[in-house]
């Protein structure tokens, strides 16, 4: 989730100086790079709690690893900090960049695990070790990336990675916690002579041979089809069981079980094309949120259990509702708690969007910036943070649902003279 990535929305509405916005991986802070150094906020209360500031250039990209004091910077702007082909550990500690790694190519995002580094390329990702000395341990060729998709799960459990296919609209889910060993075989003349993954030296077949062995991993790598266009946005759960995505359409999140493939939800943010910016899970993925360039957070149900029966319940087969309840309102609500069409019960005879799961809950930004949007802290809360240098916190009642209560508005990013 970040705001850097290229965009078709106008950019005049963004702060001066702004090249990047993205949350932590727990949506508890955010980090800003700016074309004078990069700053971290606590999300609620709203809070600086660090900046550097540089004299010889600017940040694009910052990404944060949970709250601990390194960062991967990646240098940006006019004049760059850093090569934009390159990046840097920060240890915020020492004050300085402990890690370098260089590419051939502008590095276009940075994911870190507290034992992983995960660059993202136009067309390829590497992924290393987090430690002293990084050895690049795999590399995935993608489709045209210049938005630098990519997801990675945080918990320390499960290392699953999601980044975009070979193919449009198809998503790599990889499991980097599962490696397969593999022993490749060759003459003293260089000759390959096959590889097998138990270690096994094949037979030659002819003459005299002593073999020379080099040892390789590769993982496993399962294919989605998520969408018959490009992917515009992919996020990854907690543990990695659940990615949702996106593509370039913007009116359909469908989200997967990254195990087997299967959808499990298709949520419908509108019928006009939009550019999604992000979608984030809630802590235990029951909820997703959803930012565009529509101006509008929608919040989904992703499960059954968590909706209260007795209030959100819209109209069953051949149901006429007379007097529905409070927050039960015309087309009703499905049995996941969103928003539906009253005629759903003809779903197989009438077109795929009278089957749709609307959101079941809304906020409103006043911006024509872009902006990120995360679960917060607080139960029910949303936080969103836009380019144009403001916060919002809004509430959202899950019996009710409708337009979120804004609790808060506030700016981070002010104008000069201001601060």
């Amino acid at each position: 989730m970040n705001l850097s990535r290229p965009s078709t929305s106008s950019s005049l509405h963004d702060a001066p100086g702004l090249l990047y916005g993205g949350f932590n991986q727990d949506c508890g802070c955010f980090a800003l790079g700016l074309d004078t150094g990069f700053r971290i906020y606590n999300c609620d209360p709203l809070k600086e709690k660090m900046r550097k500031d540089f004299d010889d250039g600017g940040i694009a990209i910052v990404e944060m690893l949970f709250r601990c004091n390194y960062l991967a910077l990646v240098g940006g702007g006019k004049n760059p900090k850093y090569p934009p082909n390159k990046v840097i550990i920060w240890d915020d500690l020492k004050g300085k960049g402990i890690i370098e790694l260089e590419f051939r190519s502008e590095v276009k995002n940075v994911k870190l695990r507290r034992d992983r580094i995960v660059v993202i390329l136009s067309n390829k990702v590497f992924v290393y070790p987090f430690s002293a000395k990084p050895q690049k341990l795999h590399v995935f060729e993608t489709i045209d990336n210049d938005k630098g998709i990519v997801s990675l799960s945080s918990s320390s459990q499960h290392a699953i990675l999601a980044i975009p296919g070979r193919q449009k609209g198809h998503i790599q889910i990889v499991d980097l916690n599962k490696f397969i060993s593999t022993t490749a075989v060759f003459d003293e003349a260089g000759s390959f002579h096959g590889a097998t993954a138990n270690g096994h030296t094949p037979s030659p077949g002819h003459g005299r041979v002593h073999p020379k062995t080099t040892q390789a991993t590769t993982t496993n790598v399962s294919i989605i089809a998520a969408h018959t266009g490009k992917l515009s946005a992919l996020v990854i759960n907690n543990d990695g069981s659940k990615c949702a995505s996106a593509s370039e359409k913007g009116t359909l999140i469908r989200v997967f079980d990254t195990s087997t493939g299967k959808l499990l939800n298709e949520l419908r943010r509108g019928v006009d094309r939009a550019e999604i910016y992000s979608i984030a899970f809630n802590s235990d993925s029951t909820r997703l949120c959803v930012s565009s360039d529509k101006g509008t957070v929608h919040i989904f149900n992703l499960d059954p259990a968590v909706v209260d029966t007795q209030s959100l319940r819209g109209p069953h087969y051949g149901e006429v509702v007379l007097n529905p309840p409070q927050g039960v309102h015309s087309p009703g609500f499905t049995m996941s708690g969103n928003r539906g069409s009253s005629f759903s019960f003809m779903k197989d005879l009438l077109p795929k969007y009278f089957s749709s799961e609307w959101s079941f809950a809304h906020a409103k930004v006043v911006t024509e910036s872009r902006c990120i949007v995360g679960f917060g802290a607080e139960k029910n809360s949303i936080i969103v943070i836009c380019a144009d240098g403001s916060c919002y916190k809004f509430y959202f009642d899950v019996r009710k649902g409708g337009e979120c209560t804004r609790e808060s508005y506030e700016r981070f990013l002010k104008e000069p003279g201001e601060e």
